[in-house]
């Protein structure tokens, strides 16, 4: 049976899964034979992969028809039984009692717990009043009988124990699996209620109440303010009454603290001016100003330092609010106001000691007498007078050869900025891997009519070899030179790049065809188009007389228009000599492409302009476009400033995965630093696909 069963699964999880394997045999067994129904192991093997179709439906219910369960053997309910009876047994005690005949003995069950117990309250009873009466009772009888007492409630509870849980055998046995699952839950929430109340219980034992709030009792506590609130709101007569009393006493608090500030503040303007007009000679109102402020400060300050109390006996301060709660501040005033009051204030007289000890400070201080002398200051200041200046008369104007108007200067201005984007787009060409091979290129084109160059990303071959071609005269005659892509947006990229870097516009010398767009001219020589744009062409110029060499860039991709490619301008050079036939790939698996074209030499191009770090995940991720998510922010916030170019195998993915980024980062905000989310895909039109070039 069971190997009939694996054949089964094993001949329909090919159809099903899209792959037949052991594991998937066994996963599919083990879920049938814990699955309650049908219904839950569709689910089951529907989120691990199973379509939802009539032959999925057919294939569980056979599966969960033929699949083995478990079933409760007698020996098990034996097995439970005899454990029942031996717990049942423990639970029961028995002690030995001696009878009159010597030759029998017996074994009774000693009498009820109550009985027993109320025995044992008046014995522990009328021990207790003859210990009143016997002082003389050692404490090891006391001891003896509270670890007697422990013992006995330790075998209760235990015995108490024991019988919940015979009963919870005896239940989980009449129970099936959901019902003993839900029923486990519950008790399970029932114990976190208990312990979270028997704790918030002890926290509030222990907690110790200092002052009860009088403000809960009777009137609600918050809920009667709040009360009154809202009637005061809803009372206009009462809201008049009330706010006259609050203006007052709001303001009173105001002027309080407002009278601080303004002695402190006054106390910085001092200060200030003082440093700021050091050593400097100020005017008569400046003086007279600084003068009047300290004057002020003064009199404040002697203001604050009068001693309004009284001789005798003042109430201390209440420190309970209305609501009866503790003012802390207040209190520590009253706790420490009597330490404040016998601290020797600034004006009260110093003892002899105090005096002493300050003179022989003076006296073994050294002191120099330069340091104490006021700074000079200049009783004058240099000025210039207008009146003893040399007056000059101007008589002609000699022109120069160094002096431009204002356009000159801004067109100056333009052939500057030209000429440095020319210079650096020129150290940028010579940078590329592939400027040190250019002869050599060159001459290897020359030799042979079909060449495969194979260099790395990056390496400069779909921007430079086209412009090799054009600088080696292969345009002089009027014919261009095609460069194929396999995307749309790596024509109208490439051909941007290639018309600045030659300083011409797109369309002119450089230009670029895909589908529904033509950016060409008839003065274009280097032209850029898709595998399908040049199929077309084929259509209507068989062959390619308008084209002295052609370069099928990214080879390695093989898409369907590349392969057809290749057949057609295999026949083209066959007919055409003067034509040059490049095969550009990334690859280093070219031999292929040799053998194709009639074993064509093979151009290798070392080395690559960035180094390229390699990472992978230590194990498959199941979203990877959770993942990819992830990823992005990840790096965007760990690493420097730069691009980040994620793939994905359609426009609909491509679309969610931009809203999530857009919805995170919104999220974010600004905890991370500014990202722009440009998507790009075929269907999307040419001026949004720009964008990211921008």
């Amino acid at each position: 049976m069971s190997a009939d069963l694996e054949r089964y699964i094993s001949d329909n999880a090919l159809r099903l899964f899209g792959l037949s394997d052991r594991s998937i045999v066994n996963y599919v067994i083990a879920s049938a034979s814990s699955a309650k129904s049908p219904d839950a192991l569709f689910t089951s093997l529907n989120a691990s992969g199973l379509p939802d179709t009539a032959d999925a439906h057919q294939f569980i219910a056979e599966v969960y028809s033929r699949a083995p369960r478990k079933e409760k053997h007698k020996k098990d309910s034996a097995r439970k039984q005899a454990e029942q009876e031996a717990k049942a047994l423990r639970t029961q005690k028995f002690d030995y009692l001696l009878e009159d005949n010597a030759g029998q003995s017996g074994v009774v069950e000693l009498q009820g717990k109550s009985s027993k117990s109320k025995d044992k309250k008046k014995e522990r009873h009328t021990r207790k009043r003859e210990s009143d009466a016997r002082e003389w009772e050692s404490d090891e009888e006391e001891h003896a009988r509270k670890r007697k007492r422990s013992d006995e409630d330790h075998g209760r509870r235990r015995d108490e124990d024991e019988d919940e849980d015979l009963r919870m055998d005896n239940l989980e046995e009449e129970e099936d699996e959901e019902t003993r699952e839900e029923r486990r839950r519950l008790k399970d929430l029932e114990e976190r209620d208990a312990f979270a109340e028997r704790v918030k219980h002890r926290d509030k034992e222990k907690t110790k109440r200092m002052v009860e709030d009088r403000s809960s009792k009777g009137s609600g506590g918050a809920a009667a303010e709040a009360a009154e609130r809202r009637r005061l709101a809803d009372d206009r007569d009462a809201r008049e009454r009330a706010m006259p009393s609050l203006r007052e006493h709001s303001r009173q608090e105001y002027l309080t603290k407002r009278e601080m500030q303004r002695i402190e503040l006054l106390r910085r303007e001092i200060a200030d001016d003082e440093a700021l007009f050091h050593g400097m000679k100020k005017t008569k109102r400046e003086e007279n100003e600084l003068a009047r402020k300290k004057e002020l400060l003064r009199l404040v300050e002697e203001r604050m330092k009068i001693n309004d109390k009284y001789e005798g006996y003042q109430l201390p301060e209440d420190y309970f609010t209305e609501q009866g709660k503790i003012d802390k501040k207040k209190k520590e005033n009253v706790l420490y106001q009597r330490y404040e009051d016998a601290k020797p204030k600034d004006d009260q007289f110093t003892t002899d000691v105090d005096q002493w000890e300050a003179s022989q400070t003076k006296n073994s201080t050294f002191r120099t007498g330069a340091l104490d002398k006021p700074e000079l200051v200049e009783e004058y200041e240099y000025v210039f007078d207008e009146s003893q200046t040399i007056k000059f008369v101007m008589d002609a104007t000699l022109s120069g050869e160094g002096t431009m108007s204002a356009k000159d200067k801004l067109l100056q201005q333009q052939i500057d900025e030209a000429e440095k984007r020319a210079q650096t787009i020129d150290d940028t060409r010579k940078s590329l891997p592939i400027y040190q091979y250019r002869e050599q290129l060159l001459e290897a084109i020359q030799k042979h009519q079909v060449l495969i160059v194979v260099a790395e990303t990056g390496s400069g071959k779909t921007t430079q070899l086209p412009q090799y071609l054009h600088e080696a005269g292969y345009t002089a005659s009027g014919q261009k030179v095609g460069c194929t892509q396999p995307r749309r947006v790596a024509a109208m990229s490439v051909a941007a790049r290639v018309a600045e870097e030659m300083g011409t516009k797109v369309g002119y010398e450089v230009g670029y065809s895909i589908r529904f767009e033509d950016c060409t001219s008839d003065k274009t020589v280097l032209k850029y188009m898709t595998d399908g744009m040049l199929l077309r062409e084929f259509l209507t110029e068989p062959d390619l007389a308008g084209y002295s060499a052609l370069i099928i860039d990214e080879a390695h991709e093989r898409t369907l228009s590349t392969d057809i490619l290749f057949a057609l301008v295999k026949d083209i050079a066959r007919f055409r000599p003067e034509l040059r036939l490049l095969i550009s790939s990334a690859t280093m698996d070219a031999e292929k492409f040799s053998e194709y074209f009639d074993d064509a030499p093979v151009f290798y191009v070392p080395g690559r302009r960035y180094p390229v770090d390699i990472h992978y995940t230590p194990q498959p991720e199941a979203n990877y476009l959770h993942a990819a998510i992830t990823t992005v922010f990840q790096i965007h916030t760990t690493q420097p400033k730069g691009d980040i170019l994620v793939f994905f195998t359609g426009q609909d993915e491509i679309e969610a995965a931009q809203e999530n980024l857009q919805e995170t980062a919104r999220a974010l905000g600004n905890k991370i630093a500014e990202l722009m989310v440009c998507p790009i895909y075929a269907n999307l039109p040419s001026d949004m696909q720009a964008k990211i070039f921008e």
